[in-house]
């Protein structure tokens, strides 16, 4: 069977737990003819909720399939979990949606879980239909929902659909006009609204058409199909195959399933798929086949021979694969938002090994990615973290449901975690005899909820390539631990700022002792915090009991905005820690008799409200934690011994690279210089300044930086990666000489500065074999030209400025930004290359000594005049080729072997 139709739609249902979502979906497919019987989850007979587990709870536990056709859409409809433990499997199922349907209860109105889901929606970029459930029952109001909805989601949520359309078309149209400035001059020039451009505005999220209805007697759910069917536009797919997967299941033969959407070309049966464009180095780099293809609808599927882009398949016969993971062209592994809050150690019945069941516990991790499981060596014992306690009972049952095994779990705590409040260099240093490798890490606080970044500034005169890539690899492969309770760090960026490797006696190893001993370090030595998870709360309860429940909300340490009161009930928003609110559903039952409810979603989180008492109740001591060990090792005499942590800068072999701004004259902080969240990149103008010149020629002779071109964001286990392989200095002048001294290259100090300006594209295709590089790829022959001018500045010595044009690209502000040791300069839209260095060579032509690589005959008649040196492209190759015949002669007479070539891979 093959899957022929091109105008492929993905569409996710979303909603909070118990608002009608699973109803909405059986009426979807029953309208569509799908089903000749409306399911219901009272009565455990929905089409999608197929599992036992999820029929004997009446909730959706893991995302479902089905096929429906719209006119000539073909759309595949995934319905997700709408209770918050099992947000995950929602979260995931978003990475490939083109639209969603947002499922609203009427009676409840816009709770805690539904500003969740629409953070993700804004997150993800994903257009929404928002159906407002349940409008059959007493005492719903379609005008103060909605008035609700644009209140506490988007102003432009509109009513729409034969309604809205009865009570008054230029009602609707006024208010859709207001939601864009496209629509609002259509509207101003006609009177009227086509089709195409509310499609349009619906899916760049500007209008948020709202349907009011009850999907139990299908009330609004035609007009909501015939909205999607109309308004729905659908995407450009490349020719290149592509896919996303969003999902790993197992079927009921034990067979490893991979979900995923096909973002690109075709998928066919027996197809070789690989994830080279997302792996992080060669050695993750896999290819498997394809052994089948399948189409699922509820629990039965159908075996197809091809799947074309955007179409929802199974896949059999991969064994790699994890939710989020790119394939073919997708290059990005997506990141997860939402985590496991709390954490039960499991009882295991006597006769199970606790080791066995580690890897059966595995295979229920990498399907459900907020359960964590965490081995503890030290007391051989399992923990689990999950959201909640209703996540708990499901894994008890899939335990005993898959696996046979009955197992118990002991009393739930809360998942705490550390960072840093100030940035600290921590120092690892691993030599017993015949090994050697000294690592400087910077930790630096990073943004709440930012998780660990890694990121290398480290000159390559200093440390090799390799052995940083090597670094960051032991920094992203563990799970971190702090020094006040033994919890996972995060929030932190850790900056590679050096190394040193020795020739003959360094091994890998090696430098995983060095990075591990190097964050301990630093975290001994700086100020650590403890965090705690936070939720965010919406407490409905009557306004006679409102000052209890307020009071209530300070004792748990939280906070709240200004209540609402609506009638007889009030409305209390904010947040507090876990710890403390997360049994209060009991009370509040309590005190309103049965009155109030609350609903609360994980937020992230912030310092620990009793960080004291809990350090004090967890007695961890770090210096017996033997497998993170905060000493270095030392060698003396032909033997080892250990320096403790706050005596290892005094034996570093080399000097401390970062001091706090003021400390010392002369060592920069690295924030601010070029790292992600710091503000080194320049600000776009017309030309560079005198002031932006000066601090040019400041930062190049003897300053690192940051090589912003190797900028890449990695996740995995939670963390995320920020590279920069190599810095400025690799093969850049550092020379600091006194006034009047030469280092051999550079000229006498006395003589003026000297600059050379590179028409970037100019270059590129007057050179034959960069030239031939674009033909088939101008970004890889940019990247490679910028390479050169890294190596011949390091032989020219002068302070050389790239430019490229970006004239074409709308909205472009121009950048300013610094790859190893020259600046690259992207040009602003409407201003082309030739203009930016014209303007340039005429602010600064008078004062320094310029020089301009280009063969374009204008522009050099026109720099001669403001005093510039002109250069063709064909000189500058020869200048490049002479400097490369120059360096390897200084290496052989120093005799040491060097392979350079301006034209290969270095």
């Amino acid at each position: 069977m093959q899957q022929q139709s091109n105008k492929n739609l993905v569409v996710g249902i979303l909603a909070h737990v118990d608002a009608g979502k699973t109803t909405l979906a059986e009426g979807i497919l029953y309208t569509c003819g799908k089903i000749r019987k409306l399911g219901r989850v009272d009565h455990k007979d929905a089409f999608l909720d197929n599992f036992a587990l999820e029929r004997a709870r009446g909730i959706t536990i893991f995302s479902k399939q089905a096929q429906i056709t719209l006119g000539e859409l073909n759309i595949s409809l995934l319905d997700t979990p709408g209770h918050v433990d099992f947000s995950a499997e929602m979260e995931r199922t978003l990475q490939v949606l083109d639209y969603a349907i947002l499922v609203i209860s009427g009676a409840d109105g816009v709770q805690g879980h539904v500003l969740t889901l629409w953070r993700l929606l804004k997150r993800y970029d994903i257009p929404v239909f928002l159906f407002i459930n349940k409008m059959d029952q007493e005492g719903t109001d379609r005008e103060r929902l909605l008035q609700e909805l644009q209140t506490r989601l988007d102003e432009h949520c509109i009513w729409c659909g034969p309604e809205a359309e009865e009570c008054g078309r230029e009602e609707f149209l006024d208010a859709a006009a207001m939601c864009s400035e496209g629509l609002m001059e259509e509207y101003l020039e006609s009177g009227e609204l086509s089709e195409e451009s509310i499609a349009e505005a619906i899916a760049n999220r500007q209008v948020f058409p709202c349907y009011f209805g009850s999907a139990l007697k299908l009330a609004g759910v035609e007009a909501l199909l015939q909205w999607i069917q109309s308004k729905a536009l659908l995407p450009e797919y490349p020719s290149e195959f592509g896919a996303r997967v969003f999902k790993i299941a197992r079927d009921n033969n034990g067979k490893r399933l991979t979900y995923l959407k096909v973002t690109g070309g075709c998928l066919r049966v027996k197809m070789p798929l690989t994830n080279a464009s997302s792996a992080e180095s060669p050695e993750e780099v896999w290819e498997q086949k394809a052994d089948e293809l399948r189409i699922y609808e509820g629990a039965g599927y159908s075996a197809v021979d091809e799947v074309n882009a955007g179409g929802v398949c199974a896949v059999t016969g991969l064994a790699c694969t994890f939710a989020g993971q790119g394939l073919g062209y997708e290059e990005e592994n997506a990141l997860p938002v939402l985590e496991p809050v709390l954490t039960y150690q499991m009882l295991l019945p006597e006769e199970w090994d606790a080791i066995s069941v580690l890897g059966q516990l595995r295979q229920l991790e990498e399907e459900e990615p907020l359960l964590h499981i965490l081995w503890k060596e030290e007391v051989r014992e399992l923990h689990v973290q999950v959201m909640g306690e209703v996540q708990l009972e499901i894994l008890r049952s899939l335990l005993q449901e898959r696996f046979g095994i009955e197992a118990a779990f002991g009393t739930g705590s809360i998942v705490y975690k550390e960072t840093m409040a100030e940035p600290v260099v921590g120092i690892g240093h691993f030599e017993p005899l015949r090994h050697y490798a000294e690592v400087q890490l910077l930790l630096e606080p990073g943004e709440r909820g930012s998780g660990l970044q890694f990121a290398s500034v480290c000159s390559e005169d200093i440390l090799d390539k390799n052995w940083q890539r090597l670094v960051l690899t032991h920094l992203e492969e563990k799970r971190h631990v702090g020094v006040l309770t033994g919890s996972e760090i995060t929030d932190l960026r850790i900056v590679l700022l050096a190394g040193r490797a020795h020739q003959k006696h360094t091994e890998g190893g090696d430098f995983r002792q060095a990075t591990y001993r190097a964050i301990r370090q630093g975290l001994r030595s700086g100020k650590n915090i403890l965090l705690e998870p936070y939720f965010s709360f919406t407490l409905e309860v009557p306004t006679e009991v409102l000052g209890r429940a307020m009071s209530d909300v300070q004792r748990m340490y939280g906070c709240f905005e200004v209540p609402e009161t609506m009638g007889e009930m009030s409305i209390l928003r904010g947040k507090a820690p876990v710890a403390t609110m997360r049994d209060y559903q009991r009370e509040v039952n309590a005190y309103t008799r049965g009155h109030g409810r609350i609903s609360v979603t994980v937020c992230g989180y912030e310092p620990c409200h009793n960080a004291e008492e809990i350090v004090e109740r967890i007695q961890y001591d770090p210096e017996q934690d033997l497998a993170n060990p905060t000493a270095s090792v030392f060698c003396a005499h032909g033997a080892g011994f250990l320096v403790p942590k706050d005596q290892v800068e005094e034996y570093a072999h080399m000097d401390v690279q970062w001091r706090p701004q003021g400390a010392e004259e002369g060592v920069r902080s690295v924030q601010g210089n070029g790292l992600p969240g710091g503000s080194g990149r320049s600000a776009p103008s017309d030309y560079i300044s005198q002031e932006e010149i000066e601090e040019i020629f400041r930062q190049t002779y003897g300053k690192k930086e940051v090589d912003k071109h190797h900028y890449r964001r990695y996740h995995r286990s939670g963390a995320r990666r920020v590279g920069y392989e190599g810095a400025t200095g690799s093969r850049g002048d550092s020379y600091t000489g006194k006034p009047g001294e030469t280092d051999g290259r550079s000229r006498p100090s006395d003589k003026k500065e000297a600059y050379l300006l590179v028409d970037g594209y100019n270059i590129i295709f007057a050179w034959e074999e960069l030239r031939t590089l674009a033909a088939r790829n101008i970004d890889s022959a940019r990247d490679r030209l910028m390479d050169i001018m890294s190596n011949y500045q390091g032989y020219l010595g002068s302070t050389l400025i790239l430019v490229f044009d970006a004239y074409k690209v709308k909205g472009n502000p121009g950048s300013v930004q610094q790859y190893h040791n020259i600046y690259v300069v992207y040009t602003k839209e409407a201003e082309t290359a030739d203009q930016y260095i014209e303007k340039t060579v005429h602010e600064m032509g008078k004062k320094y000594d310029v020089t301009v690589a280009t063969s374009d005959g204008l522009e050099q008649m026109i720099i001669w005049g403001d005093g510039a040196i002109r250069m063709s492209a064909l000189g500058l190759l020869e200048a490049v080729q002479h400097a490369e015949s120059q360096m390897r002669e200084a290496y052989l007479d120093k005799g040491q072997s060097i392979h350079y070539h301006p034209f290969e891979e270095q």
